[in-house]
């Protein structure tokens, strides 16, 4: 057997040295990123000789085992070069799962209490879906509802009936609370913005949510003109006077116009397209219809967040589908269950709720004493439904007078506006 010779082992021997630095190197690479201070002078120097042979080099290396030397890690730290390495971007969502997301972070707004919190006591899943076929979309729409109402239910026996509406008052506080801590939640209460600091300074901030406010007056007095403004309002931030939620918009009449919420939309920074897909649109064409769709945006308000349900105009379908004091009562009675479920919405999930009115020239001979003869339609019902009534009048070109009727918390009083392109605002220097 022949000898190796002394030179030949010497290089062999320093070729697997090189080997097993290089393989510690790559370790390091691949594990944690290198910091110069922390290593001793002969590996320093080893890894300084290695960067330049081209058989046993850092890049090669770390090519091999699967690293790469800028992104050897992505929690924010240094990268082997020593300039910080960015983090790894999450992977994206799957399909359905970012409407999902939407769905939980409009529910983590919301301020009602899921009908599933009813499940309980024996409350079954095939209880929940008749309430809901019913109507009863939330434990407060169970709460508030009377208990022969609750029996007409096929299906709910009157023990269920009352096992539903005990655990709904568990849930939904009905009780006696202190006037103080009252008044601190109506110091918390969300008011829509109009759009013009006199309007909202008039109304003590702008559209309260929690309560119904009517507005009447002749045509052309700037009623729908508000609702299209408050419309697109309602989804600014709270920060700004909006109620961060979608708008339910009920039209009577024929008269919303999306067009108009394009330029509002543009002057309040929203995107037209995300404005108009957050209003929900449908035109009523009589009054039962009228009625049947609160119960669809109950549905609607249960699954997502909104601010604001809109009736233009809340009497205009009545004043056809009943005719002469032969069914007044009738016409009456038909209003008063339209304005109760309106006050549901508003109560059960914080709404702002808008509604305009037409009116009605006096013919008695209180008139002579009246410079304004009109008063809205409706009767008492009307008057004792709405929280707050704001009568409108036509002003000089585009300003309108508008002024508090009825509140139970606002003086009498009135302001000017005005209604220009981007919606509804204060008048201008060049419109006085």
């Amino acid at each position: 057997m022949s000898q190796v010779h002394p030179l030949q082992l010497q290089h062999q021997q320093l070729h697997e040295q090189a080997l097993q630095e290089s393989a510690n190197a790559a370790s390091l690479l691949s594990t944690a990123p290198l910091d110069p201070s922390s290593m001793p002078q002969s590996q320093i120097d080893s890894l300084n000789r290695q960067s330049v042979e081209p058989s046993g080099g850092v890049e090669s290396l770390a090519k091999d085992s699967g690293a790469t030397v800028n992104a050897s890690n992505t929690n924010g730290t240094a990268s082997a070069n020593g300039n910080p390495s960015i983090a790894a971007e999450p992977d994206s969502l799957p399909p359905g799962a970012q409407d999902e997301q939407d769905m939980e972070d409009d529910m983590a707004l919301a301020s009602f209490v899921p009908l599933e919190k009813l499940q309980v006591n024996g409350i079954t899943t095939s209880d929940l879906k008749k309430l809901r076929e019913f109507g009863l979309h939330t434990a407060e729409a169970v709460a508030y509802a009377p208990r022969k109402q609750l029996m007409e239910i096929k299906g709910i026996s009157e023990a269920k009936a009352d096992r539903l509406l005990n655990e709904a008052a568990r849930l939904v506080p009905m009780g006696f609370v202190t006037a103080a801590d009252f008044h601190l939640r109506r110091s918390e209460m969300i008011c829509l913005t109009t759009g013009s600091k006199n309007l909202d300074t008039l109304l003590g901030g702008g559209m309260e949510t929690g309560s119904i406010t009517e507005l009447f007056g002749e045509f052309r007095t700037g009623k729908s003109q508000l609702c299209h403004t408050l419309a697109v309002t309602c989804q600014i931030p709270l920060d700004v006077g909006g109620g961060e939620g979608k708008c339910l918009y009920i039209d009577t009449e024929g008269t919303f116009r999306p067009v108009r919420l394009v330029s509002i939309a543009q002057r309040f920074g929203l995107d037209p397209d995300d404005a108009l897909n957050n209003v929900a649109y449908a035109r009523a064409y009589n009054a039962d219809h009228q009625i049947r769709l609160l119960d669809a945006a109950a549905q609607m308000m249960s699954e997502s967040r909104f601010s604001l349900v809109v009736v233009d105009s809340v009497m205009a379908l009545y004043r056809t589908d009943f005719s002469g004091r032969g069914e007044l009562s009738a016409r009456q009675m038909h209003l008063a269950k339209f304005m109760r479920a309106l006050q549901r919405l508003a109560d059960q999930f914080g709404v702002a709720v808008v509604v305009t009115n037409q009116v009605v020239a006096q013919v008695d001979g209180g008139m002579s004493f009246n410079p304004d003869p009109k008063k809205p339609i409706g009767g008492n019902i009307m008057a004792h439904s709405s929280t707050t009534r704001l009568g409108f009048r036509k002003g000089k070109g585009c300003q309108r007078l508008c002024k508090v009727v009825d509140s139970p918390c606002l003086p009498e009083a009135d302001c000017i506006f005005a209604i220009y392109e981007d919606g509804v605002g204060d008048p201008r220097e060049e419109d006085e």
